[in-house]
């Protein structure tokens, strides 16, 4: 095994350990001593590679039992971990020192067991990571830094857990590309996320095709708001529903308002809203929405 191979195995089974893994041994005052190394996961594939690449370095297998974890009882191995590293437990594990080449590894093991990958289609696309050890987060984030992936850590409200994410589509693709997912479906997920981002600018045609584009927009995007009925449609550039608010009263009188909002990791959308019982009543009178909305907009008003 080659020097480099070697430490790209042991930043990973770090990462493992700092994030579900243990290195325990009994309470000094209990007469039975125990030494051991273990690995929590209930996705085998993880499972698989923690055993695998802690046999490659200790030349010991640990134990797997399949959709629940890895473990073996070494005191030696127990020893020369934490004099090397210190504590494993959640809230005091320390990133080791680890050149960008290294950090690749370690990141994906981590990420692996700790991070989710959040794909709402249009809306909200990143990945995300909770952790109760404030030192050891804010290390994952310099550590993305060092990669030139942005990330936002924020604590939550009255809790001692600390949420670090990443988002934007450039963001996502460095993460794809530097570090990735072992994870099979957190690797689907993120490719799911990062295809979500398209060309968001509609292109308006002209003379009767507009009448049709318009329609069809309606009928697509339209959604009714609860809980009092009103019609909207969403968009995260602003200039398509100033064009669409323009087309709707030019060629149905129907009057509509436009509103910012900030979703969760501050990005701006826009909303088109129709409020007016009537004009709603043409849309669906005309056919203008979708027989689901239409239907939903019908049951509101009983």
């Amino acid at each position: 095994m080659s020097l480099l191979y070697y430490y790209e195995n042991f930043a990973s089974i770090h990462a493992y350990l700092c994030a579900d893994g243990y290195v325990i041994k009994n309470p000094s005052n209990q007469n039975k001593k125990y030494y051991t190394i273990g690995f929590r996961n209930t996705n085998l594939i993880l499972l698989r590679d923690f055993q695998n690449k802690f046999y490659r370095l200790f030349g010991i297998k640990p134990y797997l039992i399949e959709g629940q974890r890895c473990r073996l009882g070494s005191k030696e191995i127990y020893k020369q971990l934490t004099n090397q590293f210190g504590s494993f437990y959640s809230w005091e594990w320390k990133m080791p020192k680890l050149n960008n080449g290294l950090l690749r590894f370690w990141l994906r093991s981590y990420f692996d067991c700790e991070g989710w990958v959040t794909c709402k289609t249009h809306q909200n696309r990143m990945i995300g990571v909770d952790c109760v050890n404030e030192k050891g987060i804010k290390q994952i984030k310099k550590a993305l830094k060092r990669l030139d992936i942005e990330s936002k850590l924020n604590k939550r409200n009255n809790r001692n857990i600390f949420t670090l994410n990443i988002f934007g589509k450039e963001n996502l693709i460095k993460f794809n590309n530097k570090i990735g997912f072992l994870h099979s479906k957190k690797c689907a997920k993120l490719k799911e996320s990062i295809n979500d981002f398209i060309v968001y600018d509609w292109v308006y045609p002209n003379g009767l095709s507009l009448i049709k584009f318009v329609k069809e927009i309606l009928r697509t995007k339209a959604k009714i708001k609860k809980p009092i009925g009103s019609v909207r449609i969403l968009s995260n550039v602003e200039k398509n529903l100033l064009r669409l608010k323009k087309e709707l009263y030019r060629l149905f009188k129907i009057k509509s308002k436009i509103n910012k909002y900030i979703n969760g990791i501050g990005t701006p959308y826009y909303e088109l809203s129709i409020h007016k019982k009537q004009e709603i009543k043409y849309l669906i009178d005309h056919d203008l929405i979708n027989k689901e909305q239409k239907k939903k907009w019908l049951s509101l008003r009983k």
